[in-house]
């Protein structure tokens, strides 16, 4: 089974060194994982990993019957798509997740971005943001987490949200990533905290159905107790709709059937 979304301490985020969330992962049944390190720019706080800890944390780690990707999960933003080819450039990745966490600088995460909004305006800005950066970008392989929202801190119900909650929004949205080939990730994150995986399983079927091919499963893992969490079930899930699932090496994905 694989698990392509993972955050070790090299993430602002991590918990744990690569080497514990590796060992994790192969004892929660994995057989190959990718560590996707956060790369946001923001107004106050650049939340970067540092490319040469990033390299020693992870150039040589090996744990046995398990294999190990590397890539990065880069927040895109609407002006961005320079700094964006530069960090690329600093080394070569297996995979690179693409996600959406700020609107207009501001987290949508915490509390403050939820300030004198509605549930239904929050949700609906930053999803018109999601489609604007799909538009600009075409330096990751896959959109990660399409509705994050969904488990925000200062959400106040973390609600999932399905496709035909803005089926017309979520539409152009899939459609730009099929028209540029990037992929959709299932993020198995939202299970115990929403209800379900983010996005909903509605959102393969319509993706297929545009045209879609990519798909990849992550548990967003930031600590090593939730490596591999509920990836073996939606892994599962996803060969029912599509017949396989994807993985990276040197940016190109790889169908498993």
């Amino acid at each position: 089974m694989f698990d392509y979304h993972m955050h070790s301490i090299i993430s602002f985020d991590g918990h744990n060194t690569g080497l514990e969330m590796a060992l994790a992962a192969r004892d929660a049944g994995m057989k190959e994982i990718c560590f996707t390190d956060h790369m946001d720019y923001t107004p106050e706080m650049d939340m970067v990993f540092d490319p040469e800890k990033y390299s020693a944390e992870y150039d040589h780690l090996e744990v046995p019957g398990l294999l190990i990707r590397k890539g990065m999960e880069y927040g895109l933003a609407l002006n961005n798509q320079q700094q964006f080819k530069k960090d690329l450039q600093r080394r070569n990745y297996d995979f690179i997740l693409g996600s959406v966490h700020l609107v207009d600088g501001v987290d949508v995460y915490w509390e403050p971005y939820w300030h004198g909004k509605t549930q239904e305006e929050a949700t609906r800005i930053q999803l018109e943001q999601t489609l604007k950066c799909v538009q600009r970008h075409t330096d990751y392989d896959v959109l990660a987490h399409l509705t994050f929202i969904s488990k925000a801190r200062g959400n106040p119900t973390n609600k999932l949200i399905r496709y035909d909650d803005y089926r017309e929004l979520f539409d152009e949205i899939l459609k730009e990533l099929v028209r540029h080939d990037k992929g959709l990730e299932l993020n198995t994150s939202g299970i115990d905290r929403c209800g379900g995986p983010l996005p909903t399983l509605d959102f393969f079927h319509r993706f297929k159905e545009l045209g879609g091919k990519i798909v990849t499963v992550g548990s967003d893992a930031h600590t090593a107790d939730r490596a591999g969490q509920y990836t073996y079930e939606m892994v599962k899930e996803l060969k029912e709709i599509f017949g396989y699932v994807c993985t990276f090496e040197n940016r190109q994905p790889i169908f498993h059937k």
